[in-house]
């Protein structure tokens, strides 16, 4: 198990570095070809749309057909669209090649539903808080990778991409071992619960054991992806940075992620009922985001995004523990992609709606409202589960 852990964190970290690599030079790409700002705004929601109707569709099949053939689908596909993105010489082909990126984005989906397949409930929290880590250091690696890369040629980055999801694909073919036995696969085909269907997923948003779950993640994701989406603008606005001093400041958030989920949240997690930890991650990133509305100084920023990052660290690494505890084996894989699918149709929303708080009310109004939807969160948590004793895991 601890050979295909370690895969599988090489997948993740893969993943988000190749993801990371262009993310930053969209912009510039589109504007390239003539892009005004609202197509490029569009193109970065192009991504968004492809994953909300791919994530929980590759989800869910991965709980009838496997994990091991998903992954290899959805890595194939992002490499694919890396590929049309770096020979593009139009926008239309941009756009298909962000919508084929999208569509085929679930990898990470079925990453953590296979870590839900060979890891015992008590150490879950742990394994994804590692996977959590493993986004964070790709994003601290790729973006200042792709702006070095840019200067022989914006496709050269989308080209290294490609070639990163390629490697990724062999490691997955060629090592990963399935994590479902053919028992296993043969008793999920035959399960109802594992077929894809839009009235499932529909079942699923209203399901008493997780609809809860998918509540506090529209608010807390929202919360964060309104700081994430409107970051730069802030900083350029509040501080003056340009855009190296940006990269450099979310390098900062991501080895403060990584750092957090892959070193604290296993040990909190053994220690302490992940309800209590949702809820004090919740409390943290809201004082965070408070405190960085009202930014001063670039000391002060610093400050304010170590509470941020480990708040949001805890919310987004216990929501997907908790949610694949609270459901059968059959459905881990199609809840999670459908958790995924709502994450990016919040990232449609968020940065509409803070650019319209930026531009009608002030710099600070994003951070507020975001410090609102934690602090909200972490008292919906608190209420809707009272306290309960919590047993320590064993297992490291």
């Amino acid at each position: 198990m601890k050979k295909s852990l370690a895969l599988l964190f090489s997948v993740a970290f893969l993943d988000l570095l190749s993801f990371s690599l262009i993310l930053p030079l969209l912009p510039y790409y589109a504007e390239h070809f003539g892009a005004s700002p609202f197509l490029v705004g569009a193109l970065t929601a192009a991504y968004a749309i492809g994953q909300v109707i791919g994530a929980p569709v590759i989800g869910r099949l991965s709980d009838r057909y496997g994990r091991k053939p998903l992954l290899v689908l959805s890595v194939a596909g992002s490499a694919i669209s890396f590929g049309i993105l770096g020979f593009a010489q139009s926008l239309p082909v941009i756009f298909a090649a962000r919508l084929v990126g999208g569509l085929f984005g679930g990898n990470i989906t079925v990453v953590q539903a296979y870590i839900a397949d060979v890891t015992e409930a008590a150490d879950r929290a742990k394994r994804f808080g590692l996977i959590g880590a493993a986004f964070g250091l790709g994003f601290i690696f790729g973006p200042p990778a792709g702006g070095l890369l840019s200067v022989s040629g914006y496709s050269v980055p989308a080209l290294v991409a490609a070639g990163l999801e390629m490697l990724t694909l062999v490691l997955i073919v060629s090592v990963l071992p399935e994590s479902l036995t053919s028992e296993a696969k043969a008793e999920l085909r035959a399960s109802p619960r594992s077929r894809f269907s839009l009235k499932l997923l529909r079942e699923a948003l209203t399901d008493t054991r997780i609809g809860k779950f998918f509540h506090l993640r529209f608010f807390t994701a929202l919360a964060f992806l309104i700081f994430q989406t409107n970051y730069a603008l802030f900083v350029q606005r509040r501080l003056g940075y340009d855009a190296k001093s940006t990269g450099l400041s979310l390098a900062f958030v991501g080895g403060l992620i990584a750092l957090f989920q892959g070193g604290l949240i296993g040990p909190l997690a053994r220690r302490f009922d992940e309800h209590r930890l949702f809820a004090a991650g919740a409390l943290l990133s809201g004082l965070g985001l408070a405190a960085w509305a009202f930014t001063s100084s670039t000391a002060w920023l610093l400050v304010s995004l170590v509470p941020m990052s480990l708040g949001q660290g805890l919310v987004t690494t216990l929501n997907r523990s908790l949610v694949t505890k609270a459901v059968d084996r059959e459905e881990i894989g199609g809840t999670l992609g459908l958790m995924s699918s709502l994450e990016s149709g919040i990232n449609i929303l968020a940065p509409l709606i803070g650019g319209v708080l930026i531009g009608s009310i002030g710099a600070w109004a994003p951070g507020l409202l975001s410090a609102f939807l934690m602090l909200w969160s972490a008292l919906f948590i608190v209420r809707r589960f009272p306290a309960a004793p919590h047993v320590e895991s064993a297992a490291a």
